[in-house]
């Protein structure tokens, strides 16, 4: 939908055909830059009414990255997802490098690094490059004081903050 309010059908499905129909829950956009979903009916036509079945509507969006988790602070274990991460040579958050190591096709370990700003994750591939989805947070490490002058800090009060952080 345009923000004038003009709508575009992007699939229209078949009710007898193979590709299903009735979507019925949500559809997501995987980093592969199509957009999945499942139908209740259509699909296997032998079944009674339709077996229902997933679908992938590809559209000309490009492929992209995903951080998980979208927010840490520097040093924290970033696990980034995507699709032909094989050969990366770069990644870098808001244009500050970071040292990763491939684990598989689609997915990549890495940590947050020194000087990292908010900002896109970017992964370099002989592919080209892919860029996230949504800004990656760095979470700010917050100093404070206690509210009383007389009140004492103890370092099992410390752990309980850390752990609700």
């Amino acid at each position: 939908m345009t923000l004038s309010g003009v709508v575009t059908s992007l699939y229209s499905f078949n009710i007898d055909g193979v590709d299903g129909s009735f979507p019925n829950n949500r559809v997501f956009q995987a980093t592969d830059g199509g957009f999945w979903g499942t139908t209740n009916q259509g699909g296997n036509t032998n079944c009674s009414g339709g077996c229902g079945t997933t679908f992938r509507s590809k559209n000309g969006f490009g492929r992209f990255v995903q951080a998980v988790p979208t927010v840490g602070r520097v040093g924290a274990t970033v696990i980034i997802l995507g699709n032909d991460l094989t050969g990366a040579s770069g990644l870098t958050f808001n244009g500050t490098p970071a040292q990763f190591r491939v684990i598989s096709a689609s997915e990549i370990e890495t940590a947050v690094p020194t000087g990292a700003t908010t900002g896109k994750v970017e992964v370099t591939t002989p592919h080209g490059t892919r860029v996230g989805n949504v800004d990656f947070r760095i979470a700010q490490r917050q100093d404070f004081t206690p509210i009383d002058a007389g009140s004492v800090v103890t370092e099992t009060s410390v752990w309980s903050l850390r752990r609700l952080w």
